[in-house]
Formats: C-alpha cells, sequence, structure tokens
C-alpha cells in the first residue's frame, strides 16, 4: 500500500505540507493548473523554489496575494540562504539573497523574500477582503469539479476546521466565517495539497505525534497562548508531541491536514522507502531545522 508518513518534528503548516510534496516529487504546475478551477486565480500567485534551512535544502512554497502589493508586509529578514531554482509564475518572484548560517542564527538583515514578504500562516490579521464563509468554500469546491477523491479530502479538512472554529465561537458550521483560515492563502494550501496527494497516488497516510510549540501569538481576537484555541480543538484525539520551542508550529490548517487525512499516528512504519521530501516553514531556528519531512513508500 502507497504510504505517505508526515513526520513533523518542527511542526506542520499548509504551506510546508506542499512545499513537502513538491519536495518528494510531485507536480506543481499541474496542481496550479487545477486550482484555476476555483476562479480565484486573479487574487493569488504562487511560488515555489529550493532554500536550505539549518544544512537541509527544502522547498518553500507560498501564495502571494495580488491584494498585498499595496500593503505593508512584514519582512522576512532570516539571513536564510535560498538557492533559489523557484518558480514564481505570474509575477510571483522569488529572490533569494543573503547566506545561510546553518546554525540558523537569526540577523536581523538577510533576505529571504518572495515579493519582499513574509508569507506565514501565524494569524496576521488580513486587511484584504480575502476571508469566505464555510458554506462559501463548499460551494467553491464543488463548482470546480475536483476529482471525486481531492474533493472529499478538501472537504473533509475544510469540515474539521469549520467545527473548530465554530465550537469556539459559540457558532453553527454554516455560520462560521473563516478569518485566518479562511483566507486565500489557506484555501490553497488546502486543496492544493489534497490535488498533489491525490496525484502522487497516495493509499494511506499516517504521521508523528504533533509538536505544537508554546508561547504566545497575536491573532485577530488579541494575545492567545499557544497551541491557538482553534488548533488545539484540531487536534483532540491526536497525539500531541512537546517541546521547549516559543514558538508557534502547528497551525490550524497544518494540524487539520494531519488530523483528517492521518489513519494512525506514531512512529515511522515499516516501508520501503520510494522518496522523500522536505517543506519549509518561514521562520527559522537555531537549534534544527524548520521542515516538515514527509517519506513516500509502500507497506507491504
Amino acid at each position: 500500500m502507497r504510504t505517505l508518513y508526515f513526520d513533523c518534528f518542527s511542526g506542520i503548516s499548509g504551506d510546508m505540507v506542499i512545499g513537502a510534496l513538491i519536495d518528494a516529487g510531485a507536480d506543481p504546475v499541474q496542481m496550479e493548473e487545477e486550482l484555476k478551477k476555483l476562479n480565484m486565480d486573479e487574487e493569488y500567485n504562487l511560488s515555489w523554489g529550493k532554500v536550505v534551512k539549518n544544512g537541509i535544502t527544502s522547498t518553500k512554497f507560498d501564495v502571494i496575494l495580488t491584494s498585498e502589493s499595496n500593503q505593508t508586509h512584514e519582512h522576512s529578514h532570516s539571513h536564510e540562504h535560498s538557492h533559489s531554482h523557484g518558480h514564481s509564475h505570474s509575477h510571483g518572484h522569488s529572490h533569494s539573497h543573503g547566506q545561510d548560517h546553518s546554525h540558523g542564527q537569526d540577523h536581523s538583515h538577510g533576505h529571504e523574500h518572495s515579493l519582499g514578504h513574509e508569507h506565514n500562516h501565524s494569524h496576521v490579521p488580513h486587511s484584504h477582503p480575502g476571508s469566505r464563509t464555510y458554506k462559501q468554500i463548499v460551494e467553491a469546491i464543488n463548482e470546480a469539479n475536483f476529482n471525486e477523491s481531492v474533493a472529499n479530502m478538501s472537504f473533509a479538512i475544510f469540515k474539521k476546521i469549520g467545527e473548530a472554529e465554530g465550537h469556539i465561537h459559540g457558532l453553527p458550521l454554516e455560520k462560521v466565517h473563516f478569518h485566518e483560515v479562511g483566507a486565500v492563502d489557506s484555501i490553497i494550501d488546502i486543496i492544493g495539497a489534497a490535488i498533489l496527494i491525490d496525484q502522487l497516488g497516495i493509499e494511506s497516510v499516517q504521521s508523528s505525534a504533533i509538536p505544537t510549540g508554546s508561547g504566545h501569538i497575536h491573532i485577530d481576537h488579541g494575545i492567545y497562548p499557544v497551541p491557538a484555541p482553534a488548533t488545539l480543538e484540531i487536534l483532540k484525539g491526536v497525539p500531541i508531541a512537546s517541546n521547549d520551542i516559543r514558538s508557534e508550529l502547528a497551525t490550524p490548517t497544518g494540524a487539520a491536514i494531519a488530523a483528517v487525512l492521518a489513519g494512525n499516528f506514531g512512529s515511522l512504519p515499516p516501508m520501503t522507502v520510494e522518496s522523500i521530501g522536505y517543506g519549509a516553514g518561514t521562520k527559522t531556528f537555531e537549534n534544527h531545522p524548520n521542515v516538515l519531512r514527509i517519506i513516500i513508500g509502500e507497506i507491504q
């Protein structure tokens, strides 16, 4: 059975999942074409390319929102070395100057930038009208006519996030308005991941325990503990790994992808390994590479 294993030693986010799938050999150009069925492609450009995280070559995937070009961005200054053989489609250019200090120190004026802004899923409120209701997202997936596997994976992941948000805010699923997790970039991350997993012919998914990180984050409603309430709700029933990293390691999108798709959580199952992929996160940590590793192979 062709199995995908999420090795989440540094957490999991939607963009890390797609980066890792591309790194493992999935075709991002085909994904980009499929995503056009959503009729949202005027709202974003996609960018992917190689970066080095603490000595590990990995793939960084970005959704660059076209409405952001007129806004002030949070810049990523991480002195990160990006060997960008990356594709930047439409006008999403991945510029990467700066060196990789492989001990991963954060220097305050290096450059790792995709169109000069930091793309992450750390709940930075979006001021553009990119958020959609759960109902609108379901309608968009239905109208796109994806194949059954892609549609079912996408529906299940959005439902998991929507139910968590609804539970926290005291709203029925149909009335949940996705703010951070409903923005275009997360819609692309979730459906893009489903497209690539389907493309790779994955028959089963397993995952390690999920480290959530610690500390606090700023979200639309104020300062919250890590894991964020939605992330923790999504991870009910999923083994959580503890570590002392004071950062958000698992985002709601990443947590939902793992929680919905993985049939089993534990150590790497016995398998014949066929391909390995590393998907880069935005942040850089001093003592370990901030990447998601996926391992694809055959389980007898």
